[in-house]
């Protein structure tokens, strides 16, 4: 029989419960020492390291008290040898002490610096759930599933974007890629979540949302000046599933070609002339069309970010979806990003360099 595997936030609570002794640790091993060595050995290294170190893992009040044993330490080991009232003795406790003062003030900056953390977290957090909804799980026949992990550590939001939602003209998706990073690619993913939100309502086709989507980034790239007017565009493809029959809808605009999974089988579903990405309509005048591609019972649409495909191992390769997912079956699309998810994880060493997006659809069960 398996033996359990030990989860990463066991791990992580064990080291930090034993890290909390670490202190204490330091002064008896310190005391130990001074202890046993010669009168002229001076283990102040240790009770100085004492205090900074439980000012860099716990509270102020295990900090003074840290600051505090290391003074009575020094204390009582000067005493033993005699070298309490001498001038190296003096210096050293006023040493201990000036570290030990310093190691409160640590403490406290350490810990308002931890509050303006949680305080950014949070309001990240926010934006993130004003600009990327909580998208259902279900809609009628159709089971949804989607993950999302921003490049950069910490972020919640990047410039990625995901949307699936319900409309008189069938279920609507949108993925897409900003050109661009930080708070500007932010804006744009606002941007172009707000007018598909309402555009999907609205339009009766998935052309007439993507000439939307164009006005409102040229609008956005003409607001911006300098170096910055050439981002902001957006690789993206939209999707339409009608309520009932066995087939969907897709305009792409320079994105990564959708895979269909059904039964072991992944099909990519290429369009059939390269468009340019949305907010560069102007560089060329070909025409969105929309292409209807079979999605049966029991079948799962993948929609993903280049995070995905381009994701690199060591060795420079990158990550094929198709060859990995050929000949697997998936219970649900919870499952399948999951499993994407670990998989590419393990391809990059768990180097993340790029946005990375994914929406599974599955079509019933099948």
């Amino acid at each position: 029989m398996r033996a359990p595997r030990v989860g990463r936030t066991t791990v992580g609570r064990w080291c930090l419960r034993h890290l909390q002794l670490l202190p204490v640790a330091i002064l008896v091993v310190g005391a130990l020492i001074d202890y046993n060595t010669p009168p002229h050995f001076s283990a102040e290294a240790f009770y100085t390291a004492a205090p900074m170190t439980a000012a860099a893992l716990l509270s102020l009040r295990a900090t003074i008290l840290a600051g505090l044993g290391a003074c009575a330490a020094d204390v009582a080991l000067l005493a033993h040898f005699g070298f309490i009232g001498e001038a190296g003795g003096l210096s050293e406790l006023a040493a201990v002490m000036t570290v030990s003062a310093f190691a409160i003030v640590v403490n406290r900056l350490m810990y308002y610096s931890n509050v303006r953390l949680r305080s950014a977290r949070r309001i990240a957090l926010a934006v993130q759930r004003a600009v990327l909804p909580q998208l259902p799980t279900s809609i009628g026949p159709l089971r949804i599933a989607v993950r999302y992990r921003a490049a950069a550590k910490d972020a919640q939001i990047g410039g990625d974007l995901y949307s699936a939602q319900d409309t008189p003209y069938g279920v609507r998706c949108l993925v897409g890629d900003v050109r661009g990073k930080g708070m500007d690619a932010v804006r744009v993913v606002a941007v172009a979540m707000g007018v598909f939100r309402e555009a999907a309502e609205e339009e009766p086709t998935l052309v007439g949302i993507a000439a939307r989507l164009e006005r409102a980034l040229l609008r956005e790239r003409a607001r911006r000046t300098g170096p910055e007017r050439t981002e902001g565009f957006v690789t993206g493809i939209l999707v339409e599933i009608p309520h009932r029959g066995e087939e969907l809808r897709l305009v792409n605009r320079g994105h990564p070609a959708p895979l269909l999974l059904h039964a072991g089988r992944v099909h990519s579903a290429e369009p059939s002339e390269p468009a340019l990405p949305l907010g560069l309509a102007e560089l060329g005048a070909d025409q969105d069309r929309a292409e209807t591609v079979p999605f049966p019972l029991g079948s799962t649409l993948l929609l993903y970010t280049d995070g995905l495909n381009e994701a690199r191992n060591r060795a420079g390769r990158f990550y094929d979806p198709a060859a990995r997912l050929a000949g697997r079956d998936f219970p649900g699309p919870d499952e399948l990003l999951d499993t994407l998810l670990t998989e590419v994880s393990h391809h990059t060493g768990g180097r993340i360099t790029d946005d990375l997006a994914l929406l599974a659809v599955t079509h019933g069960s099948g």
